[in-house]
C-alpha cells in the first residue's frame, strides 16, 4: 500500500515537472486581445506579454489609460478604447481586432475588464445596482466573446475569462457574486462547445489583490447610506454601516499588491 502511495505521488510530482516545462513556441507570431487594460490585472497582463515579445491588442475604458499603457510598452502593443456594455463599441473593436490579426487569427482573448461595485448587503440595492454589475461581468463578456469567436477559431487560440472565488463562495451581496457564478457557467459550456474546434476556454479565480476596483470602494460608500431607505437605516445602525465600509475600503491582511 505504501509502495502505491510513494508511486502515485511520484507520478503526480513528474506530471507537474512536465506540464510546468511546457512552453509555447513562436511567441513573436501571436495576437492576444486583453479588455480593461487601463489598471490592475489587464494593464500588468498586457505589459508582461508586451515584454514577451507577443503582439498584444489592449482595449481600455478611456483614452487616458491607453494612453499611459502606449508610454510604457513597445510598438507590440496596440491599443483601442472598449466599453464592454455598448454592443456598438464591443462590434467596433472587433472589426479593428479583425484588422489587426489578417489571416493569424486571434490566438488569445482574455476578458478582464470588470466592476465589482455596487456591493452591499441585498437589501440595500435596487434591481438597477444589479444589472449595473451583470452588464460588465457576464453580458460584456458574452458579447465580446461571441463577436471574436471566429477569429479565435481561425487561430484555434483561447479564451481566458477573469472569474473570481466569488464564482464559487457568495461572500457578499450585490450582483458581483452572481455575475461570476453565471461567467463561470459560460465557460463551461462555451468549453464543451470549443472543443471540436480545438479551441480552449479557461478560467482564472484571482485571491484577494489590490487593483482598480477597490478604488471604486471609497466613493460608493460615500453615497451608498445617504440612498438606502430609513427603515433599513433603523434595522442596520450607523456602527453597522461604518464597519461594513471600512471593511470594504481598507486593504485586508492577505491582499496582494500588483506591482
Amino acid at each position: 500500500m505504501l509502495l502505491y502511495l510513494v508511486a502515485l505521488v511520484g507520478l503526480y510530482i513528474l506530471c507537474q515537472w512536465y506540464r510546468e516545462r511546457q512552453k509555447v513556441e513562436n511567441l513573436t507570431e501571436k495576437y492576444v486581445f486583453i479588455t480593461g487594460c487601463d489598471s490592475g490585472f489587464g494593464n500588468q497582463l498586457a505589459r508582461q506579454l508586451d515584454a514577451r515579445g507577443l503582439w498584444v491588442l489592449a482595449a481600455c475604458l478611456t483614452p487616458e489609460g491607453a494612453e499611459q499603457l502606449e508610454k510604457v510598452t513597445s510598438a507590440c502593443l496596440k491599443t483601442t478604447l472598449l466599453d464592454v456594455t455598448s454592443s456598438e463599441s464591443v462590434a467596433a473593436a472587433s472589426e479593428w481586432v479583425e484588422k489587426q490579426v489578417g489571416d493569424k487569427g486571434l490566438w488569445g482573448l482574455v476578458n478582464n475588464a470588470g466592476v465589482s461595485f455596487p456591493m452591499a448587503p441585498n437589501q440595500w440595492l435596487t434591481k438597477d445596482d444589479f444589472a449595473k454589475v451583470l452588464n460588465v461581468n457576464l453580458l460584456g463578456v458574452v458579447d465580446v466573446t461571441l463577436h471574436l469567436l471566429p477569429l479565435i477559431r481561425r487561430a484555434r487560440g483561447r479564451v481566458v475569462n477573469v472569474s473570481s472565488l466569488a464564482g464559487r463562495i457568495a461572500y457578499s451581496g450585490g450582483g458581483y457574486s452572481p455575475s461570476k457564478f453565471a461567467l463561470e457557467a459560460f465557460s463551461d459550456s462555451l468549453r464543451r462547445e470549443m472543443h471540436p474546434f480545438g479551441v480552449k476556454v479557461s478560467i482564472i479565480e484571482p485571491g484577494s489583490f489590490v487593483t482598480g476596483l477597490d478604488k471604486c470602494a471609497a466613493e460608493f460608500f460615500k453615497t451608498l447610506w445617504s440612498k438606502v431607505s430609513p427603515d433599513i437605516k433603523e434595522l442596520y445602525g450607523q456602527e453597522f454601516w461604518r464597519k461594513c465600509k471600512l471593511k470594504c475600503i481598507k486593504p485586508g491582511k492577505y491582499h496582494c499588491q500588483l506591482k
